[in-house]
């Protein structure tokens, strides 16, 4: 029964996978679809990374702005200024990020609840300052950075919307790959332990702090990653891209909204709410209104997300059917 629900689920990402590689093909020339669908998958690895740190391990944060801002101004500056590939680059801010995130971590690890969350949000204000009030004005302040180069691998250039897709997309398959990887493991195990009930997980030897600060840094690598690959995407940078509002309460939304602890769940966020926000673009000064009802009636409707609602309607719907069919029999 597990090796067959295990095959089930491969054939079914390999479908997926399959069909995301094909879809592209009937939207040729169309560079707006792809830059939506761009935004998606970049959104997709970091609200997966902030999934592993606060839907596995409980630890909130609303502070992913400063490591999405640390990764995209990280390999923006190692490509401008040090003449380092793209490729190499995004992964050097990223590890940047995680030392960061790591540092942060230790003392973050013993706060809990909105002592946390406060924690987070400065931070997210302090790179935010940092990044407007730079030393040597590295960060060019308000006026940005302007053309980031574009990834090159084996002497091809990801220049167009198309193209960059499919970088992204393989990105994507390998980020959600991995987090897969971490959950089932030991230390996924531990995530879940700490989450459910840190005095029992500790009684039973393990490392909270420990286990928390690698949550930590995880989450850290995915999100910068992320802000990595959107700086290489559209080539200009500035403040205004990594406040909380437009970076650390979507990415949380989109979390929450999708379901925590889920594979799909920051997938199905990321794409619900990124194309509401692109739908809603035409109802002008009201967009950020509608917005926040339309989330709110879902949170209040779907406390758990999207997905657990569905799987909860499924088990149900199979409920009733079994009944059925015994009342029949």
């Amino acid at each position: 029964m597990l090796k067959g629900n295990i095959h089930r689920s491969v054939a079914v990402n390999l479908i997926l996978i399959a069909a995301a590689c094909i879809f592209p093909v009937f939207f040729l020339g169309q560079s707006y679809i792809f830059t939506v669908l761009n935004f998606i998958l970049i959104y997709v690895i970091a609200s997966s990374g902030l999934d592993l740190m606060f839907g596995y391990s409980g630890q909130i944060s609303l502070g992913h702005a400063g490591f999405y801002a640390i990764g995209a101004y990280g390999s923006a500056l190692l490509s401008l200024k040090l003449g380092i590939p793209g490729i190499f680059s995004m992964f050097l801010g990223a590890v940047i990020a995680t030392v960061v995130g790591v540092v942060l971590a230790y003392p973050a690890s013993k706060l809990k609840y909105h002592f946390l969350s406060l924690t987070t949000i400065a931070f997210g204000e302090i790179v935010y300052l940092l990044l407007v009030n730079s030393p040597g004005n590295i960060t060019e302040g308000f006026t940005g950075l302007y053309g980031i180069p574009v990834i090159s691998l084996f002497g091809f250039r990801f220049k167009s919307s198309i193209s960059y897709f499919y970088l992204l997309l393989f990105f994507t398959v390998l980020f959600m790959f991995v987090k897969t990887r971490i959950v089932n493991s030991k230390m996924g195990r531990a995530f879940i332990a700490i989450r459910d009930n840190t005095a029992a997980a500790n009684g039973m030897g393990i490392n909270v702090t420990r286990y928390r600060v690698i949550a930590f840094g995880i989450s850290a690598f995915y999100t910068a990653f992320a802000g990595a690959l959107y700086a290489h995407f559209i080539r200009f940078i500035s403040p205004e891209t990594f406040t909380s509002d437009a970076c650390s309460v979507p990415l949380l939304t989109m979390v929450l909204f999708g379901g925590l602890a889920s594979q799909w769940g920051p997938v199905v966020g990321a794409v619900v709410v990124t194309l509401l926000k692109e739908v809603l673009q035409v109802t002008g000064s009201y967009q950020m209104i509608i917005y926040s009802v339309f989330i709110v009636v879902v949170l209040l409707f779907m406390p758990k997300g999207i997905i657990s609602f569905l799987h909860e309607f499924k088990q149900k719907h199979t409920y009733r059917k079994e009944l059925k069919n015994r009342a029949e029999n």
